[in-house]
């Protein structure tokens, strides 16, 4: 998710495409028609490319955030070598398939719901400027997070298990066992209202913060850090380390404070599979749990170390493969 919001944070960031007219193919509506087709295909191979560099990363937040019984006494770098070692090197990508068929309908969703919005709120109600990329980034984040949290909920819960003591066979297996033994539709929505609070601040500040670096490197240090769009020369636009450097940074800063929600969500959405399930029902009877046992550094923020690990590799490939993806489709 973090990829795709810093990926969409560019976008924003940016004046949209031109949308050029094909020679001898149905000119510009043509080209509009499957113009969000193909923004969906480069966003979700960018974002599949970039969850998968940084999977292993993912599998070990998981499990510190849930205290799994098994690596609870580990820190990040122990459980990196810990887990190949009980569960062989595929283990560290357990989960991952559930979250490809995630990022592939979470960015699609995120691209057209960011735009929409940002064109409902600047011509209807008159926002402009960083605010309504903030407004924007937060409403179509929260948006494709409503839209694919089951799916969300069924990686986690592969995440979470350990070699031998598998509960899930399968990402269908999941689905099947979660839908008829919590509850049916609603148990594929566990922990959605901390992951909706968490996404408004983490979505806003990420836009914010980018924006906010952004115009202020191409106005006090064009020729340091811009370059001519390629696309369009009269446009500067941010060398690709410095984007890095600037994605890296406003996740970073997102990532702090909308933590102790990631945490809060991860913990719902694993609901019976931990021993404490019928104590952690509620958003608040779960901060409150995490809270009284754990304390903020070993409760609410543990693994935030790990995030930041995460972001460099992470906001690299991301930005690298979309590029790549803009040209490959034609998106420039």
């Amino acid at each position: 998710m973090a990829a795709l919001v810093a990926a969409a944070a560019l976008a924003a960031a940016e004046p949209a495409p031109s949308v050029p007219q094909a020679a001898g193919s149905g000119g510009p509506t043509s080209r509009r028609d499957f113009y969000w087709l193909r923004s969906f295909l480069a966003g979700g191979i960018a974002g599949c490319c970039a969850k998968t560099t940084v999977a292993p990363l993912d599998r070990v937040k998981v499990l510190l955030q849930a205290h799994n019984r098994h690596y609870k006494h580990l820190g990040v770098l122990s459980t990196l070598r810990a887990v190949p070692q009980k569960e062989g090197y595929l283990g560290l990508y357990k989960g991952n398939g559930a979250m490809m068929i995630r990022i592939f309908p979470y960015g699609a969703i995120q691209f057209m719901a960011f735009e929409h919005y940002k064109t409902f709120i600047t011509t209807k109600l008159g926002v402009s400027g960083h605010v309504h990329r903030l407004m924007a980034g937060s409403m179509a984040g929260m948006t494709a997070v409503i839209c694919t949290y089951p799916l969300d909920v069924v990686r986690v819960r592969l995440a979470f298990q350990v070699k031998g003591e598998h509960t899930y066979s399968g990402i269908i297996h999941a689905f099947k066992t979660i839908y008829a033994k919590e509850g049916g539709f609603l148990g594929f929505y566990r922990g959605l209202m901390p992951t909706i609070l968490g996404m408004a601040p983490y979505a806003g500040v990420s836009f914010f913060t980018f924006g906010t670096l952004k115009s202020v490197g191409l106005s006090y240090a064009p020729a340091l850090l811009g370059r001519p769009s390629s696309d369009n020369p009269n446009v500067l636009v941010l060398k690709t380390h410095i984007n890095l450097l600037c994605g890296g940074v406003a996740g970073a800063i997102a990532q702090t404070i909308s933590y102790p929600f990631d945490v809060t969500r991860r913990r719902m959405q694993l609901g019976a599979v931990l021993p404490e399930f019928e104590k952690c029902l509620t958003m608040r009877e779960t901060m409150k749990y995490v809270y009284g046992h754990h304390g903020i550094r070993r409760g609410l923020y543990r693994g935030l170390s790990l995030n930041y690990i995460r972001c460099i590799p992470s906001q690299a490939v991301a930005f690298t493969t979309y590029e790549l993806m803009k040209q490959f489709f034609h998106l420039n």
